[in-house]
């Protein structure tokens, strides 16, 4: 099993902004969350964080018949990326959205994801135990368990 976990804008400053609300854990802290928690499913995973729209969309457009499933973070693309929900939707592969913060404790802007409308499952509000959520969510998934 091959997995992308994809991570938006601004999320390469973890620890740095916002760590009443982010956490004061790093950038490079997440990636090593997210690749032990593959090792120890035995899944094969890629990380790539972007702070360009168009990045995001070119990695997900190039994931198909490469990777198994997507999990992403699209940060502030979130609320405002109809190309992502397109990208998404058009390459069809299982994905889930994760957000370090619980979107519906923030402002109304963040109250809707575009990226989530294709998505089978969003965590939000669980810091780094998010993606280990999402992770193990898809990896479920692709197994044929299928929970939604």
């Amino acid at each position: 099993m091959k997995l992308l976990v994809l991570n938006g804008p601004n999320l390469n400053l973890l620890g740095l902004r916002e760590p009443e609300i982010y956490g004061y854990k790093s950038y490079k802290d997440l990636e090593e969350y997210i690749q032990k928690t593959c090792s120890e499913e035995n899944i094969d995973v890629s990380v790539a964080q972007t702070n360009h729209e168009g990045c995001l969309v070119d990695q997900i457009q190039e994931a198909r018949g490469v990777f198994d499933g997507i999990v992403i973070n699209p940060a502030a693309y979130t609320h405002t990326s109809i190309a992502i929900l397109d990208a998404l939707k058009a390459v069809a592969l299982p994905a889930v959205e994760v957000h370090l913060s619980d979107l519906s404790q923030r402002e109304p802007f963040r109250q809707i994801s575009y990226a989530g409308m294709a998505c089978l499952k969003t965590y939000a509000g669980f810091g780094f135990e998010g993606y280990r959520q999402a992770i193990l969510f898809l990896k479920d998934y692709l197994e044929g368990g299928k929970k939604t």
